[in-house]
């Protein structure tokens, strides 16, 4: 729940001052931990300190009785016991916000972790705030471009809408987040804030280098909550990154492209949470408050007058199932979705968007403009048609197709090869230099191959390339 009381907002934000309030421990059981005050109940989503040899956070989830309240630990309980001192903080959570964040990578907390020292003093927000309203949400229907053929023509990005990655384990959607954030970043005038929820530390690491080789650095914000934190952290980092990214929204009145990796990680981190609370789990084991847990961060994300936050999310699909209540709810708040594929991916045919799956609401006539949109059906037919035939060409052979179906079965095979590109992120690996393709380039390359102006050339020519042209020079 969102805190709606304006008194408890302004003490969120450090504006109130309030008498020390302290209780005592009087239950620990994993990250949830009781609390009993005599005197007066903290508030819900307050945050609470333990005095101990170690810093322990506290975070009021429940009022138990008139007394005692339940909290969820936002770092590790070890060393403490029964009978210790809390203190209430009059405050929720909060997190630096401004300028000198830029640059710089951060836990929940707000607190540096790259090394470089403290940060100056400066402005504090709550990490609750609430979502804007919807008179206030704007939308000029503008295209993010992302320079990846496959995304740009088929599931273009809405500038201030949300995007999903969905995929399995293994099918490359932290590599095509890691691409989307070299190649955006580099012509993004704004700022970019990277949210890695439940992230491996040798994923940081890595995308930190990145980031700063492609010398986008100073205009990037990283907020981890990694794997190895306690659940309450992971299911808290994401709110953390959107009060920084709102501050630059509402306050600078700059773009923010913000990419989550990885949602489902915020799910799961909620499931647990919700199991330590002693809550009954709905379907499949997850909290019965998914949708909303769910809404809290998402309707966060939208433009306004003053800027837009443009958002990018990778989404883990369990066991392959896209029935899963994490992946079903998540699709509901995005704008485009691109599917990444297994089979496609077995294939070598990277990155492994499943061309057909993949769609956005921003491909209409009205946004792309009518070439685009009509190449963009155009391909989508030829690609169905090719799989319709799939299985006539594996038990018969091509030679049993018509004349026309063996054309469209060409064609769409070298579509399919088209739509692969050398990422720059990958460049150590595969040796190819990586390639930004412009949307008017593969509307252009997409429309040559359809109208037949490459059936002589073999289809590995189009394998791996950027625009085109570069098909000639494999010849």
């Amino acid at each position: 729940m969102q805190p709606s009381n304006s008194i408890f907002n302004d003490r969120a934000n450090g504006a109130l001052s309030v008498p020390n309030n302290t209780g005592q421990i009087s239950a620990i059981r994993g990250s949830v931990v009781d609390v009993v005050f005599p005197e007066r109940l903290p508030e819900m989503q307050s945050k609470l300190k333990v005095e101990a040899d170690r810093s322990v956070i506290l975070e009021v989830t429940g009022h138990l009785n008139e007394k005692t309240v339940r909290t969820l630990a936002l770092t590790s309980t070890r060393g403490i016991k029964r009978g210790l001192t809390v203190r209430d903080e009059n405050a929720t959570v909060t997190v630096p916000v401004g300028k000198q964040l830029l640059g710089r990578m951060f836990n929940m907390f707000g607190d540096p972790i790259d090394n470089k020292g403290a940060l100056p003093p400066g402005e504090m927000k709550s990490i609750y705030q609430p979502s804007t309203a919807s008179a206030l949400h704007q939308s000029d229907q503008t295209i993010q471009p992302t320079g990846i053929k496959a995304i740009d023509l088929l599931s273009p990005i809405e500038r201030g809408g949300k995007a999903g990655l969905f995929g399995g384990a293994g099918v490359g959607k932290t590599v095509l987040i890691m691409e989307l954030i070299r190649n955006m970043v580099t012509q993004h005038e704004g700022i970019s804030l990277f949210c890695g929820i439940g992230e491996r530390n040798r994923e940081a690491v890595e995308l930190y280098k990145e980031i700063t080789e492609a010398g986008v650095l100073d205009h990037t914000i990283m907020v981890f909550g990694q794997m190895n934190e306690p659940p309450g952290a992971r299911f808290r980092v994401a709110h953390s990154a959107l009060a920084m990214a709102e501050y630059f929204r509402d306050h600078e009145r700059r773009d923010v492209l913000l990419l989550i990796d990885n949602i489902f990680r915020f799910v799961q981190a909620g499931a647990e949470v919700s199991g330590l609370m002693g809550k009954i789990n709905s379907r499949l084991g997850y909290q019965p408050t998914l949708g909303s847990d769910l809404a809290d961060i998402e309707e966060r994300i939208c433009s306004t007058q003053n800027g837009a936050i443009t958002s990018i999310q990778a989404v883990y699909v369990p066991a392959d199932d896209f029935t899963d209540p994490a992946v079903t709810h998540t699709f509901s708040h995005l704008s485009s979705y691109l599917v990444l594929s297994r089979e496609r991916a077995s294939q070598g045919l990277y990155p492994a968007v499943d061309l057909l799956k993949s769609g956005s609401k921003m491909l209409a006539p009205h946004i792309t403009g009518p070439r685009h949109y009509r190449v963009a059906q155009q391909v989508k037919q030829i690609l169905s048609q090719y799989e319709e035939l799939k299985d006539i060409i594996s038990m018969l052979g091509m030679e049993e197709l018509s004349r026309e179906d063996q054309q469209a079965v060409q064609r769409a095979r070298r579509l399919e090869r088209f739509f692969t590109q050398p990422f720059g992120v990958t460049e150590q690996f595969t040796g190819k230099k990586g390639a930004i393709v412009g949307i008017g380039e593969v509307v252009d390359g997409c429309e040559q191959i359809i109208e037949g102006a490459w059936d002589e050339v073999p289809e590995r020519n189009l394998y791996m390339i950027g625009a085109i042209e570069e098909a000639r020079s494999h010849e």
